[in-house]
């Protein structure tokens, strides 16, 4: 009874605890806007951390400013300047006043006593160490500086403003075109370099979570006699913009474009050396353009300008819309293109909403897809089923595939002058491949590689490009880089993968870029028909250089052979002399008698016409002959088709003495008396 007594004890409930079990809250149906999602998944659109945020708010305004002057077929002008903001300057833009500390410890930078301690300790240290280095004359690194603080890195405050010579925007769309995330002009099925519509919004984001300051846009298009002024920040939970400002302001310079003006949170330092690279990828990627950088900064030694000058006045051509290709299209496409079509029946509907469908072939779509479809019939009468068939057929039946027409490459030419402007290469060549299909979707692959160039390291050096974006980020899983590492046997064509420096630069543009991944930083290489259209186009360029590799071994070696021929022109013309002076001796003492040229040869030696001298001249000009001909041949493989020119004198038939300079494309003349 002790036992049970006991037990019944143990389990009595404490004083002060309730005896009945909580009930859990019931869940509330509760919904985001697009605005608020991707502020709590900015990592998805390349706001990843300070310095990423720098670097992809850079990103997206350029992109922007390239596509607005190219709508209109303008030679952009696009200026980025990068200016970094104290943090006293900061508190005063935002409305704080700086405050003495009360509590130190009470901060996150705060060195306790313990902590200076041993600092100081391995300072003394290090210096010591330094100290006994320099007595043996060992010559040692400078030791890193120990961390005294907890600090939160070296993020800091940027004014980033963007400004170009593009198309503008209307006055009263650019509140919902800043203000309001999933919103644009780029929802087309065509080539673009944004299609989401989240660049400059995500920008603004970024601000309003990292400073609270809004954004400012400045734009006028050409017809307009103002310019739209405009300063707003966004409404996050409701998805809309908070407008602070938007006035019409005067136009005097008749400046067309837009100025975008935005304070973010970044780190310029850790994300330096990845910016410029994006500059200088966009500038071998659009030599049309002109593209002015700048980072103003208080500390003198860190500001910078770089200009990267427009090299041709070439523009690829602005990128047209097109209809989806049946193969490419799935049921929820389907039936929004029939709920936004204007034709009335379904025979029209297949030929007007979609390529590659005539009306024959049209009509013969319509009777394979049963009794219950007929040519006449009412598209927005279509049941779910018969829409079901519809997709079925379109995946089954064969169609043609779409054509390029509606892409817009850089071309060869842009891509040639490009790498030659940026890189400087010894070599270069350049492919761009016919338009190719991956699901219903068209795309071509351009390439170039070079060999040597200014700060390019040894061995392979990748440049990729899609839709003429750089891509700078996981660079390892790409298409082009597995291809270009793993599928071409470079020593096939005379290049040294380890020793030469290689450039292999690959740019693709689609209506659809297949990108792996949220971030958009990559194209997977398991798409067979992107993969194998790389390999050729850089195969294509290695098979030009190889030629030119070849013809300039072959020159080397010409030059080579010359120059040992020179050294030895002395030590022969004496030998041949010599032996023929000797001959000469035994012809004139009868020894030995020589008849005919052999006899007048002799002749000359004996009687000095011909010395050690004139066999030196000899040997002298018929290798000068020799390098002329090999030159000259070489010359006429390589496309050049005209001679060395010469000089010759023509006596005048006037007794005017006049000098008259006559130059025709394959001989210079010069009259002369």
């Amino acid at each position: 009874m002790e036992t049970g007594g006991s037990s019944e004890s143990s389990v009595e409930p404490k004083k002060g605890k309730s005896k009945t079990r909580r009930k859990p809250k019931e869940s509330v149906l509760k919904q985001k806007s697009p605005a608020e999602f991707f502020a709590e998944n900015k990592n998805i659109a390349g706001f990843d951390n300070p310095g990423k945020c720098l670097y992809t708010t850079v990103r997206e305004l350029v992109e922007n400013a390239l596509d607005s002057a190219e709508s209109i077929s303008e030679l952009p002008v696009v200026e980025i300047t990068i200016e970094e903001i104290e943090r006293s300057e900061f508190n005063s833009m935002i409305g704080l006043v700086d405050r003495e500390r009360v509590d130190e410890a009470l901060y996150d930078d705060y060195e306790s006593a313990k902590a200076r301690e041993k600092r100081l300790a391995k300072e003394a240290r290090n210096q010591e160490i330094q100290a006994k280095n320099a007595l043996l004359g060992k010559k040692t690194k400078e030791p890193t500086p120990v961390k005294g603080i907890k600090g939160r890195g070296e993020a800091s405050f940027y004014r980033v403003t963007c400004k170009d010579n593009g198309k503008g925007m209307p006055h009263d769309d650019i509140p919902n075109m800043f203000g309001r995330v999933l919103s644009g002009t780029k929802y087309g099925l065509k080539q673009t370099r944004g299609k989401f519509g989240l660049g400059a919004k995500m920008a603004l984001i970024w601000s309003k979570m990292s400073t609270g300051l809004p954004i400012e846009i400045s734009s006028s298009m050409k017809a307009q006699n103002y310019i739209s002024f405009c300063r707003l920040d966004i409404d996050i939970h409701r998805n809309i913009p908070h407008i602070h400002l938007h006035e019409k302001q005067e136009n005097k310079e008749r400046w067309h474009g837009a100025k975008i003006q935005v304070v973010i949170e970044g780190n310029w330092t850790t994300y330096r050396a990845k910016i410029l690279h994006y500059m200088r990828q966009m500038a071998v990627i659009t030599p049309y353009a002109q593209l002015l950088f700048k980072f103003i900064s208080d500390a003198s030694d860190k500001n910078m300008t770089i200009k990267f000058a427009r090299r041709t006045d070439s523009m690829p051509p602005v990128p047209l819309e097109t209809k989806h290709h049946p193969s490419s299209v799935d049921l929820l496409l389907i039936k929004r293109l029939i709920a936004e079509t204007s034709k009335q029946n379904l025979l029209q509907f297949l030929q007007h909403e979609f390529v590659n469908i005539g009306k024959s072939y049209a009509e013969r779509l319509i009777g394979e897809m049963g009794p219950d479809f007929s040519p006449k019939m009412a598209v927005k009468s279509l049941t779910d089923q018969q829409i079901v068939r519809i997709h079925q057929l379109f995946r089954q039946a064969k169609f043609d595939d779409p054509s390029g027409k509606c892409l817009s490459p850089a071309g060869e030419y842009n891509l040639r002058l490009g790498i030659i402007k940026e890189l400087h290469p010894d070599l270069v060549s350049t492919y761009s491949g016919s338009a190719q299909v991956f699901e219903g979707h068209p795309f071509i692959v351009e390439a170039g590689v070079s060999i040597g160039g200014k700060d390019v390291k040894l061995g392979i050096n990748i440049f990729r490009f899609a839709n003429r974006i750089p891509l700078l980020f996981e660079q390892g899983a790409d298409v082009v880089t597995r291809t270009a590492i793993k599928r071409i046997n470079w020593s096939s064509y005379k290049i040294s993968q380890w020793q030469d420096k290689i450039g292999v630069f690959v740019s693709v543009v689609s209506t659809k870029i297949p990108f792996k991944g949220t971030g958009k930083e990559y194209i997977g290489d398991d798409i067979s028909e992107i993969a194998s259209a790389v390999k050729s186009a850089i195969q294509q360029c290695c098979t030009q250089l190889k030629t030119k590799i070849v013809k300039k071994i072959q020159a080397r070696e010409q030059q080579e052979r010359k120059r040992r021929l020179s050294w030895y022109i002395p030590s022969y013309s004496g030998a041949i002399y010599d032996g023929l002076k000797e001959m000469a001796e035994l012809h004139g003492s009868k020894k030995r008698r020589y008849e005919g040229e052999d006899a007048e040869l002799l002749s000359k030696v004996s009687t000095r016409l011909i010395t050690k001298d004139t066999f030196r001249q000899k040997l002298a000009q018929h290798v000068e002959q020799v390098d002329y001909e090999m030159a000259l041949e070489y010359a006429t493989q390589s496309g050049v088709s005209e001679e060395p020119r010469e000089d010759i004198f023509i006596q005048p038939l006037e007794a005017k003495y006049n000098f008259i300079g006559c130059m025709s494309p394959n001989i210079g003349f010069r009259l002369i008396s």
